[in-house]
């Protein structure tokens, strides 16, 4: 019985051209996108996704084309943030895999279009004993794939909206070698920090530039007098920057209709730039364009 090693060349698979054409694609579709960046947070429930779309959108209002990547594979949701619907049918032509256009014309591409109904999960496998490497390796795949077979054509900003964990920067750090960096989300909450601080000390190991860290839902505004109050105790964010030598971007409260629809359909950012929680987002993206 012969190994892979007893075989001169690739066997006759074209393995090897395989994945060269496969990178030869992946680097025509990201060298069309002038900058990428990652928005992440060690912990899930620091409205990270709702943040990226609203980042979006300050950044559509200044004139630049913006993209998001729904790296969340297993729960995704900027399609219902940007109001692309599950039976959103995909157009696949000669150039690729054509992204959804979500509100504002923003350019999307989630696991959420690819499954049949809103309430699919995501299943890799039909095996309950697969390794956690099997999956992992599965995962890798599918965002590979994501990204290399969407035809996102020119763009200014590719926001990259990534699921909880500080893990899961390896793949697209190996994607994107030219990330622009990640913006680290946090809220005040002391566990919050906790984890977010580790995913900061994996990125300055990793050596994975990190633009800054964001405050979010630090205090709430009232949406009809838009007076501030506590929302989550905890200590000082800003000194938690200091401490891991990297830019604090600035806080920003939480406003109950960021997470709603407007009468318009569009997102809160356009209909609320005045708002408290409007004009923070717009100074987080001044240092985030500055910093870039």
């Amino acid at each position: 019985m012969k190994t892979y090693e007893d075989i001169a060349g690739d066997g006759g698979s074209n393995i090897i051209e395989q994945v060269q054409a496969l990178g030869e694609k992946l680097r025509s579709r990201l060298d069309r996108i002038k900058y990428k960046v990652a928005l992440m947070s060690g912990k899930g429930g620091v409205g990270k996704s709702s943040l990226t779309a609203n980042v979006a959108a300050c950044l559509v209002d200044r004139g630049h084309s913006v993209g998001i990547l729904d790296a969340d594979l297993n729960g995704p949701s900027i399609c219902h943030l940007l109001g692309v619907r599950n039976s959103h049918k995909l157009i696949i032509d000669e150039k690729g895999v054509q992204p959804g256009n979500g509100v504002h014309g923003i350019k999307l591409m989630s696991m959420d279009m690819l499954l049949s109904s809103p309430d699919s999960p995501v299943m890799w496998t039909e095996e309950a004993d697969a390794t956690a490497v099997w999956v992992s390796t599965m995962e890798s795949t599918a965002l590979r794939e994501l990204v290399a077979d969407t035809d996102w054509g020119d763009l200014d900003y590719l926001l990259i909206d990534m699921p909880p964990g500080s893990d899961r920067i390896d793949n697209i750090r190996s994607l994107i070698p030219e990330l622009a960096g990640v913006v680290e989300i946090t809220i005040p909450s002391p566990l919050s920090q906790h984890i977010v601080s580790k995913s900061i000390t994996k990125n300055n190991k990793m050596e994975v530039p990190i633009i800054g860290l964001v405050e979010n839902m630090a205090g709430y505004t009232c949406p009809h007098c838009e007076k501030e109050g506590p929302l989550f105790e905890g200590d000082n964010v800003e000194e938690l920057a200091k401490q891991k030598n990297i830019s604090y971007l600035g806080k920003i409260p939480f406003d109950t209709r960021i997470g709603r629809k407007t009468d318009s359909g569009s997102l809160y950012y356009m209909d609320n730039k005045d708002s408290v929680t409007g004009k923070a987002i717009s100074s987080v993206v001044d240092k985030i364009l500055e910093s870039i």
